[in-house]
């Protein structure tokens, strides 16, 4: 059975840039209706509903047909959450930029740490209604920036997520309306750039 992880942080800790109500709604309500809703899909599956969430998306094929949809969706949710939560961190906490290995190849990669910003946020600008951005790392070792529509998971692709936003709605509605550029930009102020690096070098020991 998946559970709802708790949040590294308290809810009102990624303030002014993420509001506290956003992240009780986004957390409490949100996150755990996907887990709510996976279990309900998996029940009387024990050996679909023992494995990690990561193992479950990566071997979706093994999901049966009738399920398998429900399973991307709220699978998804539930893996896509539980990575996003990680990835951020109070303003205050962290390193500003990028730091480790990772730094040197968002550089190699994208020519500086300026450029893969601005070409990340084009990226998370152009989802067309509800989905993610991510820098994700390909099984032959490169960096790319890829959109994924609802709760898709690039697990089912074999790519590693090793830096994303949500970019649904609920995610920033709250405070920023219809002003999804503020969200984007204020969000490059709480991410945890120690995580995100040690994301990136574990799918490189991998």
């Amino acid at each position: 059975m998946y559970k709802l992880p708790k949040l590294p942080y308290s809810y009102s800790a990624l303030e002014p840039y993420i509001d506290e109500e956003t992240m009780r709604i986004h957390h409490d309500k949100h996150h755990q209706a996907y887990v709510d809703n996976l279990n309900k899909l998996l029940e009387g599956n024990s050996k679909l509903a023992n494995k990690p969430i990561d193992k479950l998306l990566s071997e979706i094929d093994e999901v049966p047909e009738s399920i398998r949809q429900g399973v991307i969706n709220n699978g998804g949710g539930h893996a896509n959450h539980s990575f996003f939560w990680e990835i951020m961190t109070p303003p205050a906490a962290g390193s500003s930029s990028p730091v480790g290995p990772l730094k040197e190849e968002l550089i190699k990669t994208f020519g500086s740490l300026e450029s893969f910003k601005q070409e990340f946020s084009a990226k998370a600008m152009s989802v067309f209604g509800s989905g993610w951005a991510y820098l994700l790392k390909t099984p032959d070792g490169k960096l790319i920036l890829k959109r994924h529509s609802f709760q898709n998971s690039p697990l089912m692709h074999g790519n590693t997520p090793i830096l994303g936003i949500d970019l649904w709605e609920h995610a920033y509605y709250l405070k920023y309306q219809n002003r999804k550029a503020e969200y984007v930009e204020a969000w490059w102020n709480v991410i945890n750039w120690e995580k995100v690096d040690e994301n990136y070098t574990s799918a490189t020991i991998r």
